[in-house]
């Protein structure tokens, strides 16, 4: 029996992970482990490991990251733990491979103790862009570490063999979030309406807003300023906003978040964690998803849900038509808004295609890991392309 061990450290990659984690636990040659850490542990961030258990998943390891300072210094110190605790995990549980999803910076400590452990990678949702995050040299990092790869699109996994990696270990399965749209029973807006304790509007807007972690602090809460006067002006409009993720700057963030909302009772209320179920649902309900999560970029078209996309954080990403790129300023956010409720950009939505595929991703690799061959000792080969022509000279 197979071994492989999953590590999930947020809500948002832990509902991407969830139709995987469930094809492998119900695989009678697979035995699944599940580490769980992040902010999974904190009650601030909606203490997500309960519904992990909800879910029937059991978790063989857990441990605290000490997410007490969102500062560089206080980031750093959760990554040495998180390097730490992944490699006593490894070290009890003695999994064949690891799967990781993603960028996030816990993720880079779980790579690195599985690298000097020489326990096999699996890695999703690699070759992606975001310029505006220093999760994009993480995501890369993770590729240079992991020995095999499950990309979103063509475009993806040709940049991950750009980065060396043979084309032989390198899939293409599409995005992982479309699973949960296919296989989900959403919410009615009546159901959460009732769920949530909210009253839609005319209008309704999802708003997901994280830091920019390659700017200065100050700057990103500069930017959602603007994004929150200009939201404020809209009439008959229901404003749902979520609170950002652990990285540097959230906590300034999530302070203007609800400073808002108490501002503003009636017509904005903010959550610290939504789930999936009750997320999709309201993605699907809502006129817009604003701000800068991933989710706008690659779950919302299937949704046939339009994106205003703000700022650079998703930079580099590709993306579905129903998505607007606007800069952080408040005439560019509202000329989008306007454009939003056009008669013909909501045609558009309805017709989208979304470059993530259609679903089925999760299925796609547990087939895959239960095929590959586990090699612990053999050395990674760097799949070197043709060198073009030098358009400069030796120094």
């Amino acid at each position: 029996m197979r071994k492989i061990c999953v590590i999930t450290t947020t809500r948002a990659e832990y509902g991407l992970l969830y139709w995987l984690m469930k094809g492998l636990q119900d695989d009678p040659d697979i035995q699944l482990q599940l580490v769980v850490t992040g902010t999974h542990l904190s009650a601030e961030f909606g203490s997500t490991i309960d519904q992990i258990r909800e879910d029937g998943f059991h978790i063989d390891r857990s441990f605290n990251l000490e997410m007490f300072d969102d500062s560089p210094t206080g980031i750093a110190h959760s990554l040495s733990i998180a390097v730490t605790g992944f490699s006593t995990a490894y070290s009890t549980l003695k999994p064949d491979i690891l799967v990781l999803l993603g960028d996030r910076f816990e993720l880079l400590g779980a790579a690195s103790a599985a690298l000097i452990a020489n326990l096999p990678i699996a890695h999703i949702h690699g070759g992606e862009l975001t310029l505006g995050a220093i999760d994009d040299a993480v995501r890369h990092a993770i590729t240079k570490m992991s020995t095999w790869h499950f990309t979103a699109t063509e475009a993806y996994r040709n940049r991950v063999i750009q980065l060396g990696e043979s084309p032989n270990r390198v899939f293409t399965v599409g995005g992982m979030g479309i699973d949960n749209i296919r296989q989900l029973k959403l919410l009615t807006k009546k159901e959460l309406q009732e769920n949530l304790n909210i009253q839609f509007n005319k209008r309704n807007l999802l708003l997901t807003y994280h830091p920019e972690t390659i700017i200065d602090p100050t700057a990103g809460i500069a930017h959602l300023q603007v994004v929150l006067d200009a939201l404020k002006e809209q009439n008959d409009t229901l404003l749902i906003f979520t609170k950002p993720n652990a990285d540097t700057g959230n906590q300034a963030l999530s302070d203007m978040l609800e400073a808002f909302v108490n501002q503003y009772p009636k017509q904005a209320v903010i959550f610290p964690s939504l789930g999936q179920l009750r997320y999709l649902s309201l993605m699907k309900i809502v006129d817009a998803v604003i701000g800068n999560s991933s989710s706008g970029i690659i779950e919302a078209p299937s949704l046939k849900t339009a994106t205003i996309n703000i700022g650079n954080r998703q930079e580099g990403r590709i993306a579905a038509d129903s998505v607007m790129h606007v800069k952080p300023e408040k005439q560019a956010l509202k000329k989008a808004l306007n454009k939003l409720y056009t008669t013909a950009f909501q045609n558009k939505i309805r017709t989208v295609e979304n470059p993530y595929g259609t679903g089925g991703a999760s299925k796609k690799i547990v087939k895959k890991l239960k095929t590959v061959k586990y090699e612990r000792s053999t050395p990674k080969e760097f799949h070197d392309l043709p060198t073009p022509a030098s358009a400069g000279g030796r120094l």
